[in-house]
């Protein structure tokens, strides 16, 4: 599922999703969110251990920050190695699918399944154990929202 932003038109993902990967390293993109990334968008590696899916307007943004950024500062030459020297721009064939890069793969421990989770303005994609992993550490999901006093109770 997915709901565009009231006032700025920007998109946001949501909702999770499991699909299998197949010999080949192809993967459905749930329909929803297809409709919304378009023709190209950008697979690149999330900063967990999950992969994201960037569409095309959000990873422009991005790269742009990146060029404001000082080339001489050795963190922002390895954050831009990792995002953008292992990114990938892709595009669905005719069945929905998405051809996973190898590398890619192995860098978010991808085998036969997958979970697709909308996470706002970025898809993430997990290996199911590593997600389940993630989200039951020790540190309740009701303490993280409070060191970061998200206001969940309208």
């Amino acid at each position: 599922m997915w709901l565009k932003v009231e006032g700025g038109g920007r998109i946001m993902f949501m909702s999770e999703y499991s699909h299998s990967i197949d010999s080949k390293g192809r993967m459905i993109l749930p329909a929803k969110f297809r409709e919304e990334l378009g023709d190209h968008f950008v697979l690149a590696p999330g900063l967990d251990s999950c992969l994201c899916i960037y569409t095309m307007e959000h990873w422009n943004n991005l790269i742009s920050k990146f060029e404001q950024m000082s080339a001489t500062h050795q963190n922002v030459r390895k954050v831009k190695r990792y995002l953008i020297g292992k990114g990938s721009e892709m595009e669905c064939d005719k069945q929905g699918r998405i051809l996973i890069p190898a590398h890619l793969r192995k860098l978010a421990d991808l085998k036969k399944n997958a979970r697709i989770i909308g996470a706002g303005s970025t898809i993430e994609i997990w290996d199911p154990e590593l997600l389940d992993r993630d989200l039951n550490e020790e540190e309740s999901i009701t303490d993280l929202a409070e060191s970061l006093e998200l206001p969940l109770n309208f």
